[in-house]
């Protein structure tokens, strides 16, 4: 009995001692969660492989989906303290969940200097809340018109260079191919958003104040704004709502539409982010091109919209920050990493990965020239960020159904308009 007493404190002190050694062999397991298509979660894949190959005892454990429900499930988890350690967020979900600039790791102190180095610094701005940097932006997008330039020159008229050009092409489309063909498609967040370029134009005001949650809209541009989306939708110049609805979905991307592919809705109000989705699905003399942003005549403001495409942040419950902070400076910055992405994310916002995808030939030319065209915008200050709460989930919702009404003529334009200025500024007020 003493023999076997003994040998029993033998063995779980030879385990004691063992267990460390155990410990450190362990891999390092740390999760990333994204949303995207096949092409975005391989390339992701493959560049999580070569961190893996890269730093011995390191594991990562992928959490990819599409865009549908990945907010829900991050959420929850969020709620839950139960987040992935690295996480791809939409810029606008700072102000969901981190108002106070402590939903996420602060970056600040673990980048290191490739980053600084790299990346713009209004794009590093962008990510910072109440001084802390919350997120890392991958890419910055912009709203562009772009158009089927093989459309206008079968109908022998120049792409739409302004406003005036803009509204006349409708008529035009309408009395040359029928009236189910439009210059514009879109899907209703679209047209509110190119009716808010108007606005801002002639006002000089979004409709949320970028720097405090109020509704910037005076009584005049609100009316204006709800009067100009439906200026575009009466004057034939976009697909009207119930039209997109009937035809398998309100929401259903432009490129899957037969009548975008045959040529019949010749244009499109999108992120320059999605150029080669929107021309994929173009045959033959039908091409896309890159338009001139409509401008009224002494503009108080350019009204393009544009903010980061997609950020990466690191869980504010993740146990080991530093290897996730590298993880991303990786993602972003490394040459080998940046090859294997290419511009599954949008056009990289890293000078040198720009450099790199542009020598080795990655980057179509139309997409180029919109990144140019924006960045020298954004040079010259016309493309301030909006308010974050603009695109947050319960706004976007509201200012949905508010022009929901409007184009099934369920509310007149005064009506709309003070619902956007009265109960846009009480949801603000609750999520501030």
């Amino acid at each position: 009995m003493k023999r076997r007493r003994a040998l029993g404190v033998m063995v779980a002190g030879a385990a004691a001692l063992a267990a460390p050694a155990l410990a450190r062999a362990a891999p390092e397991t740390m999760r990333v969660a994204w949303w995207g298509g096949s092409g975005r979660h391989e390339a992701t894949l493959k560049a999580a492989r070569l961190f893996e190959q890269r730093n011995p005892g390191v594991r990562i454990k992928a959490e990819y989906m599409g865009f549908n429900g990945y907010l829900e499930r991050l959420t929850a988890q969020i709620a839950g303290r139960s987040e992935p350690d690295v996480m791809q967020i939409n810029w606008a979900w700072l102000a969901m969940f981190s108002k106070r600039g402590t939903g996420f790791t602060d970056l600040d102190p673990l980048l290191g200097a490739a980053v600084r180095e790299q990346l713009p610094a209004a794009d590093i701005e962008a990510g910072r809340v109440a001084g802390k940097l919350n997120a890392l932006s991958v890419s910055y997008t912009a709203r562009v018109m772009l158009w089927n330039r093989g459309t206008f020159e079968r109908l022998k008229l120049p792409l739409p260079r302004n406003w005036d050009e803009l509204f006349a092409s409708g008529p035009i489309f309408q009395r040359a191919l029928g009236e189910g063909a439009f210059p514009l498609d879109g899907e209703l967040y679209d047209m509110l958003l190119l009716a808010q370029t108007w606005v801002q134009q002639k006002h000089g005001t979004a409709f949320i104040a970028p720097d405090a949650p109020r509704v910037a809209m005076d009584e005049a541009a609100a009316l204006d704004w709800v009067r100009t989306y439906q200026r575009l939708v009466g004057e034939h110049v976009a697909t009207p709502l119930p039209l997109r609805a009937s035809l398998g979905g309100a929401e259903k991307p432009t490129e899957q539409q037969p009548d975008w592919v045959n040529g019949r809705w010749a244009g499109n109000y999108t992120w320059d982010s999605v150029i080669a989705l929107r021309g994929s699905t173009l045959k033959g003399a039908n091409r896309i091109a890159l338009g001139e942003f409509p401008t009224l005549p002494e503009a108080r403001a350019s009204g393009i919209f544009g903010r980061p495409t997609v950020m990466f942040a690191v869980g504010r419950n993740c146990r080991q920050p530093e290897l996730a902070a590298r993880f991303i400076e990786f993602l972003v910055t490394d040459p080998e990493a940046v090859g294997i992405l290419g511009r599954t994310r949008g056009v990289p916002a890293s000078r040198a990965a720009l450099a790199a995808l542009r020598a080795q030939g990655k980057l179509p030319p139309l997409e180029l020239e919109a990144h140019a065209l924006i960045a020298a915008q954004r040079e010259r200050g016309n493309i301030p960020l909006p308010a974050p709460l603009f695109e947050h989930p319960r706004m976007h919702k509201f200012m949905r159904e508010v022009f929901e009404t409007v184009a099934y003529g369920k509310s007149d334009a005064a009506l709309a308009a003070r619902r956007l200025r009265e109960d846009g500024q009480a949801l603000l007020q609750r999520l501030r």
